[in-house]
């Protein structure tokens, strides 16, 4: 890295070349002035993420690096601030991604099966820990210059705590072509199970070259993934071919587990799981000063919550790709796995602004004496106050952004009985929302306006893949 006329940052860090770029974040080369030590910097955009409300999904990306060091994952050394950017400064992983690997055809069965050990031996630390990735693929899996695996990007990752009160995970994110089954069918999941099946997808493309669920229509594609259809090539060895079976298997209650996938004779064949020995060494002798920066993260957000309005009602959480598409009937995905006389969720559209959806539904609530609970992400809890047949009705609502203009709302039965749900949203909850929405899903919709038009099909065309691993966010 050339010192002549670079830029220093913090008085720390001599920045070199770009090394990846987001919608609210650009990723640097870097070296430590005091240890020579080369970095990637992850710069984040404040104003943007506080425009998108993303600051919380930024700070759980941090609190999970925190509990997530290992070797065969990407580090994080420290979070810095200015007023304007939030830096992350993690290790700098020189040989870029194992997608760039398969992309030039399939690996030799020694490499496939070393990388996939790596790869279960970081995921059953993360488990461990209780952080799920809930993203994992070639593009977020790096190869440093010695050949070792490297996770990154968790900025999907959830920790344990994120389950709801069944023990399940109900956030539906990842990428298409390697989520499992049950994350499709927004019914909850294992997100261990999940993490597991992502990574039979990875050994699958690692061996064969190509995805084991592949098609250019998306409802066909949820379609192979529900009911696992997919073929092995002839030069997968038999007792690979068995594993992938174990691993792909679309029921998570059978899906094999890692301890077992870990006992299984074709992964242990050659295993060397050692410790990692790289020039990360150097920058952890510093180990304290760099836990007592990470434990100070907090500070780095401070100029983010002054400079935001400080909201007096739950904040709408951004639509994801699984979501957009089911707002089409025609990409409605329930059916594939559930009767839709078996539903618990209702689900509607609003050209109103979020305030104002929140805002009925408050008043909805206060007419049938519902307790109103807000949390974050936009979801609304709505509690009965007498005990019905089967306990106190507890219905959530979620608000999504799609544009500016317009929004998706899920209504969901939590808790309760079923039947007093229906009559509820049918004879009440339905009627009284009847000013604010634009249609409801399942019903004939009307004609969609150019500008959302064009959003959905933007987003039913696209791979919905996240940005690349060490790129910005």
């Amino acid at each position: 890295m050339e010192s002549k006329g670079s830029t220093v940052l913090m008085e720390r860090y001599e920045l070199g070349k770009l090394l990846g770029q987001g919608t609210f974040a650009k990723v640097h080369h870097a070296r430590d002035l005091k240890t020579r030590l080369n970095v990637a910097i992850k710069m984040i955009d404040k104003e943007k993420i506080v425009k998108v409300g993303m600051i919380d999904q930024i700070k759980r990306e941090i609190s999970v690096m925190k509990l997530v060091r290992h070797s065969n994952i990407v580090q994080l050394y420290e979070v810095m601030a200015s007023k304007k950017k939030i830096y992350f400064v993690m290790e700098y992983v020189k040989g870029g991604e194992l997608f760039n690997k398969v992309a030039k055809g399939k690996l030799k069965e020694d490499v496939a099966r070393k990388y996939f050990q790596q790869l279960i031996s970081a995921i059953d630390f993360c488990h461990s820990r209780g952080v799920y990735h809930r993203d994992l693929k070639p593009e977020n899996l790096l190869v440093d210059e010695n050949g070792n695996l490297k996770i990154s990007d968790f900025g999907l990752s959830a920790l344990a705590e994120s389950k709801r009160q069944d023990g399940l995970l109900h956030t539906t994110c990842g990428t298409p072509a390697y989520v499992a089954p049950e994350v499709i069918n927004r019914r909850g999941y294992d997100g261990a199970k999940a993490d597991i099946w992502s990574c039979g997808v990875i050994l699958y493309v690692l061996l064969a070259g190509y995805l084991p669920f592949h098609d250019s229509n998306l409802m066909e594609m949820y379609k192979m993934i529900g009911k696992a259809e997919f073929r092995c090539p002839n030069w997968f060895p038999p007792d690979a071919r068995r594993l992938i079976s174990k691993i792909l298997d679309p029921n998570p209650s059978t899906r094999i587990s890692i301890s077992k996938i870990m006992e299984n004779s074709w992964f242990k064949k050659g295993l060397q799981l050692k410790p990692i020995k790289d020039n990360a060494d150097s920058m952890l002798k510093d180990a304290e000063s760099k836990e007592a920066a990470l434990e100070n993260d907090d500070a780095v957000f401070s100029v983010c919550e002054n400079t935001e309005p400080k909201p007096e009602m739950a904040k709408p959480a951004h639509l994801n790709a699984f979501d957009i598409i089911s707002l089409s009937t025609g990409f409605d995905l329930s059916g594939l796995f559930e009767e839709r006389n078996k539903k618990r969720e209702v689900r509607f559209t609003s050209r109103q602004p979020a305030k104002t959806i929140i805002s009925k539904l408050e008043d909805v609530a206060k007419r049938l004496k519902l307790k109103v609970m807000k949390k974050d992400g936009g979801l609304l809890k709505l509690e009965g106050s007498k005990e019905g047949r089967k306990g106190v009705l507890s219905i959530d609502t979620e608000i999504f952004v799609v544009t500016p203009n317009f929004h998706f709302v899920e209504v969901k039965k939590n808790s309760g009985d079923t039947i007093e749900y229906k009559k509820m949203m049918k004879k009440d909850i339905r009627p009284a929302l009847k000013d604010i929405v634009w249609t409801w899903q399942g019903d004939e919709p009307r004609t969609q306006q150019p500008e959302e038009e064009e959003y959905l099909q933007t987003y039913q065309r696209d791979s919905f893949d996240t940005d690349s691993p060490q790129n910005a966010l």
